[in-house]
């Protein structure tokens, strides 16, 4: 009764302390992680050759880009590994640590210029420990605030996480504006560009501090109390028993990919290039769209609370469908809607803010974080990895290709949201 009675409690100050806490700190790391899209061409031309091709320098750079995201399984596995063992809270400090020093390293980084092929080569290397940072942080903290927080609130708490995992993308946005407003191209090339990187290399040691006032999940404690942790490597556990949930997991995890990926991170860099539209006129829109999809994962997590995951994706995907078409085929006829459009589409890509809820409730608690974390972080790599390679080679033969790419997978987590439904009612059945 106990048990049943804190499962349905509200939610207290410390909740609200431990969500504010966990969802900056996820804030602040993600913007190391996702500052380098917003630089893109500068780090083209720096750190490679000049006499490159352009098309071919920008598919380099976005697959140094896409390296970090190919280190993630690494990372993800051996946090999540010693997660499950020893406690969510030491892996949660770790992962901030390790984004933390090499994006002060990025920022302090000579040119191709200074280092020749060295330069791209360190790059690279950086770009696969932020990677493997990455991957056990988002795992690590959606598992962390489901683990605070009341049974009928996951949702909720899920949701908010995944704002502040946004939020660290609004705030590369805005540094990313600002630096634009502030410094000419050449001033940029130069030496701002470093800027953001030096910042936030400092905002991630910041966060460290902050995780200290951080306290283990009730939900590890209970299972340390009981001696119920995993008897065997948890992973093992997770592929002998566990397959299904591992499938459904990747699949939302490559819906979640192609929405933040494409209309988020790519998206002002595109709309650049295909539209002529101003880089700071597409970072101030990309700014405001980032804004409303903090908003939209908060309410996509408030409704799956209420209503269950498979009604919200059902209705989340097919509006993220709609508005990422009416965002790309909209600016080829009037590029003066960008702010419009692109806040709409912000606003149903925060239909990922159900995708955690899922995941969590996918794996037993003693395997949890290494399920969650092994399904999320593969899928992320392959999908993840290869969204920007992709999308950019198909540019030339189709320029809706952003948004064809985003309705295909809309589609995907549509019909996912199906099964779902049907499994939630044979269940209240």
């Amino acid at each position: 009764m106990t048990d049943l009675l804190t499962a349905h409690r509200p939610l207290n100050r410390r909740d609200y302390r431990t969500l504010a806490l966990a969802a900056l700190g996820g804030a602040l790391e993600f913007y190391d992680f996702v500052i380098f899209i917003f630089f893109t061409m500068i780090i083209g031309q720096l750190f490679f050759p000049p006499d490159m091709p352009d098309w071919l320098r920008q598919v380099q750079t976005f697959g140094i880009f896409a390296a970090g995201y190919m280190a993630r399984p690494l990372g993800g596995i051996v946090m999540a590994h010693f997660g499950d063992l020893l406690g969510r809270k030491k892996m949660f400090a770790l992962s901030i640590f390790l984004m933390a020093v090499p994006t002060l390293a990025i920022g302090l980084l000579p040119t191709y210029q200074t280092l020749g092929i060295w330069a791209p080569m360190l790059l690279l290397a950086l770009r696969i420990v932020q990677g493997a940072a990455i991957g056990g942080e988002v795992p690590g903290a959606w598992v962390f605030v489901a683990e605070h927080v009341p049974t009928r609130h996951i949702g909720f708490a899920c949701g908010t996480l995944t704002a502040g995992l946004t939020g660290g993308i609004l705030l590369g946005s805005l540094v990313a504006t600002a630096m634009n407003m502030q410094f000419s191209p050449q001033e940029l090339l130069a030496y701002g560009w470093r800027i953001p990187f030096i910042i936030g290399g400092i905002f991630g040691l910041v966060s460290v501090w902050l995780r200290q006032w951080l306290h283990e999940t009730p939900v590890f404690k209970e299972m340390q109390a009981n001696q119920a942790l995993a008897e065997e490597r948890p992973l093992k556990t997770v592929l002998r028993e566990h397959r299904g949930a591992v499938v459904l997991s990747m699949i939302l995890t490559w819906l979640l990919s192609a929405a933040i990926v494409v209309m988020i991170l790519m998206t002002p860099t595109l709309v650049q290039k295909l539209y002529a539209i101003p880089a700071t006129t597409a970072l101030r829109a990309n700014t405001l769209a980032t804004l409303f999809l903090s908003f939209g994962c908060v309410l996509a997590g408030v409704i799956v609370d209420r209503f269950g995951a498979g009604k919200t994706l059902v209705i989340g995907c097919a509006l993220m469908a709609t508005t990422s078409w009416l965002l790309y085929s909209g600016l080829k006829i009037d590029p003066m809607r960008i702010n419009m459009l692109y806040a709409l589409a912000g606003l149903s890509v925060g239909v990922i803010g159900a995708v955690p809820f899922v995941m969590v409730h996918a794996f037993p608690a003693a395997v949890r974080f290494s399920g969650l974390s092994f399904s999320y972080n593969l899928a992320y790599a392959i999908f993840g990895g290869m969204t920007p390679i992709v999308v950019s080679l198909l540019l030339p033969l189709d320029p809706m290709a952003p948004a064809h790419y985003v309705m295909a997978l809309s589609t995907v987590g549509g019909l996912t949201g199906l099964y779902l439904w049907r499994s939630e009612k044979r269940r209240n059945f």
